[in-house]
């Protein structure tokens, strides 16, 4: 039974983007080419090269952002306004979502690698804001991005998380490696094929799974 795996769980920590919002939402198509204007307009490159470094830092850094920072001392605040000044109209309420979260046994999180005024953003649109006892941002980990460990030291710090007594939910799992070395449950978000022996559970409906724990 689903349920009594996570019965020890007191502390539920929830990617955001494609996590609680479906991909069809489609804030990425919106997001990735400001990311590249910005990535050619800081370097004074094209943007077919800089769309090939967007990429070539998202796998090597985790994000884009890391990589900007690390090898072009990029200033993370200028580059986190501009590219998530997106149009939310795509994201809808989901009051069932809500429900189940709030149901939840113990404190809920959300932890992004995006920063907390677009999390915001994200959560009102989505009718979530009201379920989360805390939202951590990059900034919070010192713009260190998920999947390193340090961003999720940093952050399960701030918050007085114990991680043995914690469940996360992420749409890349990547970022599921750390929590479940660190002693979580762990729950892949999405349509995702393949084995990954750090995730516990896969499910493509977030709602329906919370649905079995609550």
């Amino acid at each position: 039974m689903v349920a009594a795996s996570f019965a020890h769980v007191r502390a539920w920590v929830f990617d955001l983007d494609n996590t609680l919002y479906p991909p069809s939402a489609r804030l990425f198509a919106q997001m990735q080419p400001r990311i590249t204007a910005f990535v050619s307009r800081t370097l004074g490159i094209s943007e077919g090269e800089a769309d090939r470094l967007r990429d070539t830092y998202w796998l090597r850094y985790g994000t884009t952002l890391a990589g900007l920072m690390a090898e072009h001392k990029v200033d993370p605040t200028q580059y986190l306004s501009e590219v998530h000044d997106l149009d939310f109209s795509r994201l809808e309420p989901d009051p069932v979502l809500a429900d189940r979260i709030r149901g939840l046994p113990g404190r809920k999180i959300v932890f992004t690698n995006g920063d907390g005024p677009y999390a915001a953003r994200v959560l009102a649109a989505r009718g979530l804001s009201g379920c989360f006892d805390a939202v951590y941002g990059v900034e919070h980990a010192g713009y260190l991005p998920k999947p390193e460990q340090a961003a999720f030291e940093a952050v399960f710090a701030l918050d007085g998380l114990s991680p043995v007594e914690g469940a996360m939910f992420e749409d890349d799992p990547r970022n599921l490696a750390v929590p479940h070395l660190m002693g979580m449950r762990t729950v892949l978000v999405g349509d995702e094929e393949g084995e990954h022996a750090h995730v516990h559970h896969h499910t493509s409906d977030l709602s329906a799974f919370l649905a079995r724990l609550v």
